[in-house]
């Protein structure tokens, strides 16, 4: 009873303040405010609206929205399955070998302070301007900090958990998936969720940055709308970004984390 209580009043406090945003946001534009480009920097809620159904209908160039859409989730999810598995195997290779953690913790600490934008120079020059190079961004934006996620909660594993699974015979990769994994999916969670966030943003700074022709994503409309002024397909754009990170994160991490952590009792 107690739980529907606090999820009804999370739903009516953010519902509250998403039509609070909205409302503040269509009397700008209808007050015109910001002079003759008011129009132009803030469309009314209709003209976004309409923006929207025009950028699935029609889109850019004869290509709809949901080609770049579909483009866009192609290399994320390279990029972070590729990821998800190298930072797993970074990170129990690490609890496997004291030689091996003294390493990867120096890498992980000096790579996780460099943001993609600014390999992205190097990348270009190595290898040129093509799709494998934004799945090495959203790699390299997932990696870092989901590794230093999974060796946090390796760590933080009690000793009496460790000693348990050794009495019982395990070692080496059965004893990291018997007790490492299980006991550390809390930060595990978490990782995925800051990963995610990271490759989100990193693939779409890329893509308008440097829009790669042969494979069009989402970034790269977004540009194109800003250079020929499509300020309402652009802001239409933008809610279709939010509207896919909430499905990922209460769609998809938020019942991972349902069914793992809490329903373990490891959160509340």
């Amino acid at each position: 009873m107690e739980e529907k209580k606090r999820q009804l009043h999370a739903f009516i406090a953010r519902a509250v303040f998403i039509i609070a945003l909205l409302c503040i946001w269509e009397y700008v534009a209808k007050s015109g405010m910001m002079g003759e480009k008011s129009e132009l920097i803030f469309p009314s809620l209709e003209t976004i609206g309409d923006a929207f159904v025009r950028n699935f209908v029609q889109g850019y160039a004869g290509m709809s929205l949901w080609v770049y859409i579909g483009n866009s989730m192609k290399l994320l999810l390279e990029g972070l399955l590729i990821g998800i598995v190298l930072a797993f195997l970074l990170s129990g290779l690490s609890m496997v070998s004291r030689t091996f953690y003294d390493i990867c913790n120096l890498v992980i600490s000096v790579f996780d302070l460099l943001p993609g934008v600014a390999l992205l120079p190097v990348v270009i020059i190595i290898f040129g301007v093509k799709p494998g190079v934004i799945v090495f961004l959203v790699v390299h934006a997932v990696l870092w900090p989901m590794s230093r996620n999974v060796l946090d909660g390796f760590l933080a594993v009690p000793r009496i958990y460790i000693d348990a699974g050794m009495n019982i015979g395990l070692k080496g990769v059965s004893l990291l998936w018997g007790v490492y994994f299980p006991a550390a999916t809390s930060y595990i969670v978490s990782g995925l969720k800051v990963g995610w966030a990271r490759a989100w943003r990193g693939l779409l700074s890329a893509e308008m940055i440097f829009g790669v022709a042969s494979c069009p994503g989402i970034g790269l409309f977004i540009n194109q709308m800003r250079t020929n002024m499509n300020n309402a397909e652009m802001y239409a754009t933008l809610v279709v970004i939010i509207i896919i990170g909430l499905v990922v994160q209460y769609g998809v991490l938020s019942p991972i984390e349902k069914c793992t952590v809490k329903k373990w009792g490891m959160s509340r």
